[in-house]
């Protein structure tokens, strides 16, 4: 049931999608116009289950349990503050979850690790924060984690950023070989008609947001709290302004021809509503008709702070003495009917691996 007591599970009729988190700390606009917008906008016609990836998070930071437990809880608050909904949609915690851990090691078995490191965004990743050849196993079995994460929960699409399209192919690498392997379903079958013929699980699409990839107030990288050059759900709207003033473009005077292409003008196109002003705009400064960056900088600030001033308000609901206990209320009650989900999925995965031998029930919370 939710928190309002309407029950929100397998009998909805609805699509169901699984996208979710790894706790690096609090999210940002990237994470809005990446996926968390199209989650809000979803969740009255889709069965929704955003997962909270706290194991995924060690794979990288072992050593900090705590802060991995502390992020996880901010998560949650700039969830609510973005607009997800507990009583539409299912927080769940991966670490609650076993069906998860059992099924990657499952799925382990139908992949080859050389095909796992070839994931670009591992690639990425093991290059960015200097691993070398010293990351723990657990960093390439995340990917396999991943799959898991999604086929668990049977879902037929997952809103995405742009770099997680790469793992998603995996999974749906994973979800194909499965359902040949132990189903029975040929192999020139059509991948929206697996489960017509046999197969466990569905092969799920990408849905990716309008803004695949933000970039960073570094005006170079995507935007990332470990690159120093994010602008936070929570920031202030002083906080804003600074992190906007500080958008690289390169550009040195209003009367110089401007490229458009630049991070500045993706602020631009993102967060202005008005079609026509943000035109208005691009013609001026591709002409260096006497516009400078600082006033784009300052109607940029000022739109970006009007999208997150009801975030705010949402979120500062959730702040204060008690409020994570509400919100650990919250993850348990969605990861209660994750489990319910997820149980059925590995029961449905083991009878046609031959694991099966005899039933179980399982309980938590």
């Amino acid at each position: 049931m939710s928190a309002s007591g309407t029950p929100i599970g397998t009998s909805s009729g609805k699509p169901r999608i699984l996208t979710g988190d790894t706790p690096t700390g609090s999210l940002h606009l990237g994470h809005w116009v990446g996926s968390v917008r199209r989650r809000v906008e979803i969740q009255p016609s889709h069965e929704c289950y955003f997962l909270l990836a706290n194991m995924h998070a060690f794979t990288t930071r072992t050593e900090d349990s705590a802060s991995i437990r502390a992020d996880t809880i901010e998560i949650v608050r700039d969830y609510l503050a973005m607009g997800i909904d507990p009583q539409q949609s299912a927080i769940v915690l991966q670490s609650e979850v076993p069906a998860i851990a059992e099924l990657t090691f499952l799925f382990a078995m139908l992949l080859p690790f050389n095909r796992v490191m070839r994931n670009p965004t591992l690639k990425t990743e093991i290059e960015l924060k200097g691993m070398g050849d010293k990351f723990a196993f657990g960093f390439p079995l995340y990917a396999v984690g991943q799959t898991a994460d999604i086929l668990a929960f049977r879902a037929v699409s997952v809103p995405v950023g742009e770099d997680q399209v790469p793992h998603l192919e995996l999974t749906r690498e994973v979800a194909r070989r499965f359902n040949q392997v132990f189903c029975g379903v040929p192999t020139d079958i059509e991948d929206h008609e697996h489960e017509q013929h046999g197969g466990v699980f569905p092969v799920p699409v990408a849905d990716v947001g309008r803004v695949g990839r933000l970039m960073g107030t570094d005006g170079k990288n995507k935007m990332s709290k470990s690159l120093n050059n994010a602008i936070a759900i929570a920031d202030s709207a002083k906080d804003v302004q600074k992190k906007v003033n500080k958008i690289f473009t390169g550009r040195q005077s209003p009367t110089e021809p401007g490229d458009t292409s630049n991070a500045l003008f993706q602020f631009v196109e993102c967060f202005i509503p008005d079609a026509a002003r943000v035109a208005e705009l691009k013609d001026r400064y591709a002409r260096g008709d006497n516009i400078g960056d600082g006033h784009i900088k300052a109607e940029v600030a000022e739109a970006i702070n009007a999208l997150l001033a009801p975030m705010r308000e949402r979120r500062a609901q959730f702040e204060g003495p008690g409020s994570d206990q509400r919100i650990i209320d919250i993850i348990m009650d969605g990861t209660r009917r994750a489990n319910r989900l997820c149980e059925e999925t590995l029961l449905m995965a083991k009878a046609a691996a031959g694991l099966k031998f005899w039933p179980r029930q399982l309980q938590l919370g």
